[in-house]
């Protein structure tokens, strides 16, 4: 059974309070966040996502799940599903890996990560289930729901829509590109957005290559930013600023993605 608590949203570091300000110009005046921590199953499992909706709304919104980068559920998201809520959408963010299962060390995140890419079947499962607690808020409009994901998280939300998810469309920021089952583009329901660093050392050009094949073959409707000077992470002001480590935050190429993620989902939730 399902457990809510409700809780304020607490950003103690101070990359959060930059992200939010940076992007205040996404806020609505009148908007009366709400946000709560929710526990669901897989089996024996017990995860714990995270949900933000606007309570001044008087009439269901779009969903929008949100899918977190390899350290698990962290503040960052939490601080984008606020800010998905100051647009409008209700935001569910999942939990992939499980409650208290948050990495400390890269390595850790390495590990955990690498259960979920090298089982795509558990993850489809896992981004299934958290989809499911989505659509099941009563704040949610049926049939208008999408997902958003950050480098995990942005493999993440393709492996969603390659599972066949009933969803209007999903943006990867900064995530992993590759085409391990080029058949499973025939599953894709929705839309789909990339952005993606110019110089991002973890995607090869070769992956990009089949990632496109894939969907053509399959006449799936997407689209790709890609943003000069970025590499991994730009939307995470948490990664630092030194572009030579493979990831790094990119303030242009974190609000042009953010801008290009709000024009897609107001494009796919009008039809």
């Amino acid at each position: 059974m399902n457990t809510t608590h409700t809780s304020s949203l607490k950003a103690p570091v101070v990359w959060v309070l930059f992200l939010l300000a940076s992007l205040a110009g996404t806020s609505s005046v009148h908007a009366e966040i709400k946000t709560a921590v929710v526990e669901y199953k897989d089996g024996d499992v017990t995860l714990e996502g995270f949900v933000a909706w606007d309570t001044a709304k008087t009439t269901a919104a779009p969903g929008v799940l949100v899918v977190h980068q390899w350290t698990g559920l962290t503040d960052y998201e939490k601080s984008r599903c606020r800010q998905l809520a100051e647009l409008g959408y209700v935001a569910f963010a999942a939990d992939i890996y499980g409650k208290g299962v948050r990495p400390e060390s890269m390595q850790d995140a390495g590990k955990q990560a690498g259960i979920y890419k090298n089982d795509r079947k558990l993850y489809r499962r896992r981004l299934n289930l958290a989809l499911d607690q989505l659509k099941a808020r009563p704040e949610v409009a049926k049939g208008k729901v999408g997902a958003i994901g950050y480098c995990f998280g942005g493999t993440g939300v393709l492996e969603l829509a390659r599972s066949g998810a009933d969803v209007s469309g999903v943006v990867s920021f900064h995530g992993g590109l590759d085409s391990p089952e080029p058949e499973a583009g025939r599953n894709i329901k929705g839309a789909i957005l990339v952005c993606h660093g110019a110089d991002d050392p973890f995607v090869p050009a070769k992956d990009i290559e089949a990632f496109k094949a894939e969907l053509n073959a399959a006449k799936v409707d997407w689209q790709m930013d890609i943003y000069s000077g970025a590499v991994h992470s730009f939307t995470q002001p948490m990664a630092g600023n030194d572009n030579s480590r493979g990831a790094a935050y990119n303030e242009k190429a974190d609000k042009r993605s953010w801008a290009a993620m709000k024009n897609f989902f107001e494009e796919v939730f009008a039809k």
